[in-house]
Order: C-alpha cells, then sequence, then structure tokens
C-alpha cells in the first residue's frame, strides 16, 4: 500500500471515528438546538447567533477568513462567507449549506420526540433540520477537518464557503450576494451537499435541479354567493369552469396538455443514466402512482428528466362548511417542475392562449417569479471525478441524476457565479423534511463521513488534472 492510499484511508477513518466515539453527534445535537426558524421573523437572532456563534468558530478554527454579510432584502437573514487560501496557485473549491430551518412545530412531533435536541431511537437521529440542512452541512465540516489533520493542517486546494440563513424562505437576496461577492466567491468547482439520496443505502450525485415556476388561476365573477335553489343553472359557477380550466392543462392521469410547457425529449445521456434509479424504495415512501405522468417514460425519468404541473391548492366557498350558495369566486395555485430546455419564460403567454383556444373565459392567470433550471453536462470531467471518487470509497455504485427533482439555488451558483455544480446528498426520501419528526440517519451519516473525506482528499490530489480536462474538452454547464 503506497503512502497515499494509507493516508487516504487515514483521513477516511479519522471521519468516520468522529462518528463512532459520538463527537459528530455531539456537535450536531448543538447545532440543532439553534431555533433558526427563517419564517419566523421573531427568530432572525437565532440566525445570527448560529453563524457567530457556532460556525465561525469552528471555520476560524480551520483557517478561514470570514465575513457576515447582511441580506440586502427585507429579512432579517445574514450570510456568512469564508475563504482558505492555501496557495493561489492551487484548485479552489467553493461550497455551500443553510442555518435555517423550518418552523419546528413542537406540538406536532411523537410523543417522545423534541424539534430541538436530537432524539436517538435506532438508527434515527430526530431533530428538526438534522436532514435540512444542519445534519448535511455538518458532516461536510467534520471531513473537512479529518483531511486536514491527516495532511498536517493542509488540504491541498483553495476553499470557499457560503452559509445562509433564508434557504428556507427561498434564499433572499442570496443571489445579490454572490452577484456582488463574485471576485471573492471564484472558483473551479461547487461542491455542496443538500436533498435527499434516492434510498437510504445508495450514494447519490446530482448536478442541478428543475426549476419551479408558481402560478395561480383566479376567477372573480360576483361580489357574493346566490342561493344554489334560486340561481342554479342560470350563474356561471367559478368552481366548475375553473376544474374545466385545469382540466384543459393537465389530463386525469397527470399528462401536461399545454404544449408550451413542455420539456425537450429525454436525451440519450440522461436516459442511461436514469436507467438504474428506482424511485420509493424506502418502507415508508409512498407507493409510486405507475400510470400517472407522461406515457412511456418510467418514474424516474417523470421526476428528473420531465416536467410536472401540480394543482397544490384549490378553493372555491368554504369547504370546511359548505352552504346552499353559488360561490362567487374560485382560485387555484399551481405550480410547474421544469427541467433545463423548458421555454417557462413564455409561460404567460403559453397558457392564455391555451385557455383561449379552449374557448375558457374569465380566468386570470398570474405567473409568479420562477427558479430556473440548472444541470451540469453529464460528461463534464467533474462528474466522472465524482463518481470515481465515491465507488473508490464506498465500493457502491453512486446513483446519477441530471438534477435533484425539487429545487435548490442552483442556478446562483451554476449562472451567477457560473461554476460547474455537483451535489452529493446525505440525506433520504424518507427523512420528514419540513414536517414533524424530521430525522437523519446515523447509517448514512457515518457512510456519508467517509464519502466525504475521500472527496475532500481526492481534490488536493487530482482536481488539477480534472480542471486541465475541462479547459481540453471545454465541457461546462447546461
Amino acid at each position: 500500500m503506497n503512502t497515499s492510499t494509507a493516508t487516504r484511508e487515514a483521513a477516511i477513518a479519522s471521519a468516520v471515528e468522529t462518528y463512532d466515539s459520538g463527537r459528530f453527534l455531539t456537535d450536531l445535537d448543538r447545532r440543532v438546538a439553534y431555533r433558526t426558524e427563517s419564517q419566523e421573523p421573531s427568530q432572525a437572532k437565532h440566525l445570527h447567533a448560529y453563524l457567530e456563534k457556532e460556525i465561525s468558530p469552528l471555520l476560524h478554527r480551520l483557517g478561514f477568513e470570514t465575513k457576515l454579510v447582511p441580506n440586502p432584502s427585507d429579512i432579517d437573514a445574514p450570510v456568512l462567507l469564508a475563504s482558505r487560501i492555501e496557495d493561489i496557485n492551487l484548485p479552489t473549491v467553493v461550497t455551500y449549506g443553510h442555518g435555517d430551518v423550518v418552523r419546528g412545530y413542537d406540538d406536532q412531533w411523537h410523543k417522545g420526540l423534541e424539534p430541538w435536541k436530537i432524539v436517538v431511537d435506532g438508527d434515527r437521529w430526530y431533530g428538526r433540520g438534522i436532514a435540512d440542512n444542519k445534519g448535511q452541512h455538518s458532516v461536510n465540516l467534520a471531513a473537512l477537518e479529518a483531511v486536514m489533520n491527516a495532511r498536517g493542517g493542509k488540504l491541498g486546494f483553495n476553499l470557499k464557503i457560503i452559509m445562509e440563513t433564508g434557504e428556507e424562505v427561498d434564499s433572499p437576496g442570496l443571489n445579490q450576494i454572490c452577484g456582488a461577492e463574485r471576485d471573492f466567491l471564484s472558483g473551479d468547482v461547487f461542491l455542496a451537499s443538500d436533498g435527499p439520496r434516492v434510498s437510504a443505502e445508495r450514494p447519490t450525485v446530482f448536478l442541478g435541479s428543475r426549476g419551479e415556476l408558481n402560478f395561480d388561476l383566479e376567477l372573480d365573477l360576483r361580489s357574493g354567493g346566490h342561493h344554489s335553489g334560486n340561481w342554479g343553472g342560470a350563474l356561471r359557477n367559478p368552481a366548475v369552469v375553473l376544474s374545466h380550466a385545469i382540466a384543459s392543462m393537465v389530463d386525469v392521469n397527470g399528462r401536461i396538455l399545454v404544449k408550451g410547457l413542455m420539456p425537450p425529449p429525454i436525451s440519450a445521456a440522461v436516459r442511461e443514466a436514469l436507467s438504474d434509479i428506482e424511485l420509493g424504495r424506502d418502507s415508508s415512501a409512498p407507493e409510486v402512482d405507475i400510470d400517472w405522468g407522461e406515457p412511456g417514460l418510467t418514474p424516474a425519468e417523470r421526476v428528473l428528466g420531465w416536467n410536472a404541473l401540480e394543482v397544490l391548492a384549490f378553493k372555491s366557498g368554504n369547504p370546511d362548511a359548505p352552504v346552499n350558495a353559488i360561490p362567487p369566486t374560485a382560485r387555484a395555485h399551481c405550480q410547474l417542475r421544469f427541467v433545463v430546455g423548458t421555454d417557462w419564460e413564455n409561460a404567460q403567454n403559453y397558457l392564455d392562449e391555451h385557455l383561449a383556444r379552449n374557448g375558457i373565459k374569465h380566468v386570470n392567470v398570474i405567473v409568479k417569479p420562477a427558479v430556473t433550471a440548472t444541470r451540469l453536462d453529464l460528461d463534464d470531467p467533474w462528474v466522472k471525478w465524482t463518481l470515481d471518487s465515491i465507488r473508490k470509497t464506498t465500493g457502491k455504485k453512486p446513483a446519477l441524476l441530471p438534477n435533484l427533482g425539487g429545487t435548490v439555488p442552483n442556478e446562483i451558483f451554476a449562472n451567477t457565479l457560473g461554476l460547474p455544480t455537483v451535489w452529493v446528498p446525505h440525506s433520504y426520501p424518507a427523512c420528514s423534511q419540513h414536517a414533524p419528526n424530521e430525522h437523519f440517519l446515523g447509517s448514512v451519516a457515518r457512510e456519508s463521513l467517509a464519502l466525504m473525506a475521500g472527496l475532500w482528499w481526492d481534490l488536493g490530489e487530482t482536481a488539477l488534472n480534472v480542471i486541465s480536462a475541462r479547459k481540453r474538452a471545454g465541457t461546462g454547464s447546461a
């Protein structure tokens, strides 16, 4: 065994030891205790405290220079930027995490559980934010420190960190901050962790995220309700009209019928990457509806390579206490999750023209600001490098997802900062993220500490080779 391999193994063993000794759990329990609920303005002091009292001291100990940047938006959710430069001639990596969480919903957790203190029950570690995202960035920081110790205080590359506290309220101000700090945050690759693996036992890599476009459908036909016996059959019912409008956009089996909102055909490379991805493998996952969505696609292709048009809320009248009256209004909140290549910028025109073409009047379409879809090319040298490193550490074939089915602020890192983006998640689909009883799997945390130590180590060994390969190939983001 050569010295390089032995030292890599020592770094991995050191990272795993933080789990086995209980130090990782102790650190994570302390972080979970911060009530960093960014959806509650009154908790802003905890957002500051998490960055100033928990994350900054750790980074200073590891040799980082840090600066706390006030959020330029109308929310008090600061962003911590950190930089550790060993040599300007070395590769530079940019990473990310978010310290904020959704509301705790303290009274809705199962008996014996609580959101602000980790409770361990077998392989499950319960606590708010433990999967999204405190556990994930804690894995990365612990593995980073293990590699530094194995290398005698060095990494072999430069590292820059973005730690925000507003992700759960759609990252307001983050794009503006990153644009203003583009020089400070310049680098060769972006490597971070968020979202779930495809299943608990399979390490996963994803290269971007589907975009998100929300829109409302509204009908406001009259000033008040009118008795259904006296007026039924003579007054247009907004709930009926809106139901037909929705049915014209997406059929009874979930297939999108608005041509302009369709994605481009799935490429051979994406289809190949998704060929061995199976959704719903975890025991607590919902049963997949095989006949839902675009015909001819697998469930994985529908979620990760195609678009989905969803109705998230629909209201007309008072469903909880209905009365014998034709309601005056109806409203639906809809969402398009879309992949790269979708002409989402013209969604307003497509929706208006579609309704007019189908003879549906009176429906007002209100399109909200969207989050752009992103995806690194599957043949980018960073992709093969990441998969090889994880396979070397774990002995498993990682799942490669062209993009996450959900949405992370990857547009900022891929487009504003212009970085090739690679994500390695440490959660799993049934973690109850955003719900009561959110949890982390200890077994996944232990394996993730190992594979992240391997990735950090390999960056110091071979990142320059990957950068050279990218220059020769001319690959980039798509």
